[in-house]
């Protein structure tokens, strides 16, 4: 007979996954607990967005002193973005097997190791090669950062919480050229990324000491699917032993058993199961998942909107630098600071865009009598929705080189509208895909990792045939075709959501 903890329980499915029992529950722990995960995490952000342009003002000293091209200076930026976009998909799948911790320590001592073998580099493809691990170590904060908010904090919490989280690495477009451009001249190229692994291993100590946990298995969609094909698979080899112990004579009766009516029982999963049943490594595949989040409609228009929106700003902040020094004869620290004028914009929008999210998400609730639905969240975009205007006032002040006063207003505004909306949706994807959330922010981690490739593949031909005018011209009509697939979902993704839900809920009650 199968051992009591692997028989599958008759006991009701909970749909709530999200408010599954489990023990220490994270969303009751005390604020102070809770200020210091949001700490932590955002810290860790931060350092991954530094991690982006850091290099940049000192890219003419690495080509000159180690021989390399323009096009290899190029590369390494774009795979560093592409890398940094992609692998949130792999850290986001161990996650939900090994824990949020594990995978922040694993990914953080990749990023010291990337940092310190760059520093000490000879060759720009060995560069290239350890930018690309580094940028592997720093993308898991975006990937499972979201979810450990989701881990602790309710829904309606979410939105303000997601706007101080984003708002941390939304600084690195702008100190990061500060801090590379002060080092470079003060010391080398190689003290950026020895400055880098030294912030690396202020967090990896952070991380070892100070946080905690927030991953219960319990709550964790993909965790339970792969727990309940392991445990079909122990209850079928078990059936099969007991088969082939029934006399013959006792298989006409009554008590006849086949191992089809074993497997076509509706499988839930008992708590004992949890601790009896390990997950390995071996269980993890990450596409399964990705292609989960992808397939339900709204996920995939809003996550496409995001990643506009997304690449916008790496666009923005990648041309802007260049135009400063072509035009205004700005070295690294001038450029620095008039970034900071976007950074700054970035970081008041995603505080007060988030809070508002919050506030307009209460308010909708209590007009529909207490319930609410995802999509409400997406109304709050409604009031950043003007943010073409500066983006389309940034191409003209820059493409006819007026006053850097305008430049730094433009960019202000810029900033503060577009990532407005995006902490909307950010929180929006994590409210929409209950119990995959960790999945759900890194599909939208790799969507603008995608496009940010693109954008800055091909920011500068753009920017030298049409200059910065037709380029941002351009950038305004796609932030145009991206808020209005937002309100597409606003209106449209419930009843989207509801029939993938439904679609997904066939499914598994047909196996």
């Amino acid at each position: 007979m199968p051992s009591p903890s692997l028989v599958l329980s008759s006991e009701p499915i909970k749909l709530d996954i999200e408010h599954a029992v489990v023990e220490d529950d994270p969303r009751i722990w005390s604020d102070t607990k809770k200020t210091a995960m949001l700490f932590i995490i955002s810290a860790a952000s931060l350092i991954a967005g530094l991690a982006v342009n850091i290099q940049n003002p000192s890219n003419a000293q690495i080509q000159q002193q180690l021989h390399a091209s323009s096009g290899d200076i190029s590369l390494s930026l774009s795979m560093f973005i592409l890398a940094q976009g992609n692998f949130p998909i792999i850290w986001s799948a161990i996650s939900e097997i090994k824990g949020r911790k594990f995978v922040y320590l694993l990914s953080i001592a990749l990023f010291i190791i990337g940092s310190a073998i760059v520093a000490v580099s000879k060759t720009i493809g060995l560069v290239i090669g350890m930018r690309i691990v580094q940028a592997a170590g720093s993308s898991a904060v975006f990937g499972i950062g979201a979810a450990t908010l989701a881990d602790i904090y309710e829904p309606h919490q979410r939105g303000a919480m997601m706007g101080v989280y984003y708002s941390a690495p939304l600084l690195g477009p702008s100190l990061g050229p500060i801090f590379g451009g002060a080092l470079t001249q003060g010391l080398s190229w190689r003290a950026v990324f020895w400055f880098l692994v030294i912030l690396g291993g202020v967090i990896f100590s952070a991380f070892i000491f100070l946080f905690k946990d927030t991953f219960r298995k319990e709550r964790s969609v993909t965790y339970q699917n792969v727990l309940k094909s392991r445990l079909r698979e122990q209850q079928s080899s078990e059936a099969k032993d007991e088969l082939q112990n029934i006399s013959k004579s006792e298989a006409g009766g009554e008590h006849q058993t086949s191992l089809k009516d074993i497997e076509a029982q509706r499988s839930v999963i008992p708590a004992s199961a949890i601790k009896d049943v390990q997950l390995s490594m071996i269980d993890v595949n990450p596409f399964p998942p990705y292609l989960s989040v992808v397939s339900r409609k709204n996920n995939l228009v809003v996550l496409t909107a995001s990643g506009l929106i997304f690449a916008f700003s790496f666009s923005v902040t990648y041309t802007c630098a260049r135009t400063l020094s072509m035009y205004y004869d700005y070295d690294a620290l001038k450029t620095g600071l008039v970034l900071l004028a976007y950074g700054v914009g970035c970081m008041a929008g995603s505080i007060l865009g988030g809070r508002w999210s919050d506030r307009t998400l209460a308010r909708l609730k209590a007009a529909n009598g207490g319930v609410s639905f995802p999509e409400m969240r997406l109304e709050s975009t409604k009031i950043a929705m003007w943010s073409p205007l500066p983006v389309i006032g940034y191409a003209w002040v820059c493409q006819e080189h007026v006053n850097i006063a305008a430049v730094c207003v433009m960019l202000f505004l810029a900033g503060f509208t577009s990532i407005w909306i995006y902490t909307s949706t950010l929180a929006y994807i994590v409210d929409a895909n209950t119990g995959r959330s960790s999945t759900a922010v890194a599909t939208n981690s790799s969507f603008r990792g995608l496009f940010a490739f693109v954008s800055a593949e091909v920011a500068v031909p753009l920017q030298d045939a049409i200059g910065d005018g037709g380029l941002y011209t351009l950038w305004a009509g796609l932030i145009i075709v991206a808020e209005c697939m937002i309100l597409l979902v606003l209106y449209k993704g419930r009843d989207w959501r509801e029939a993938s839900v439904e679609r997904e809920r066939q499914k598994l009650d047909a196996e």
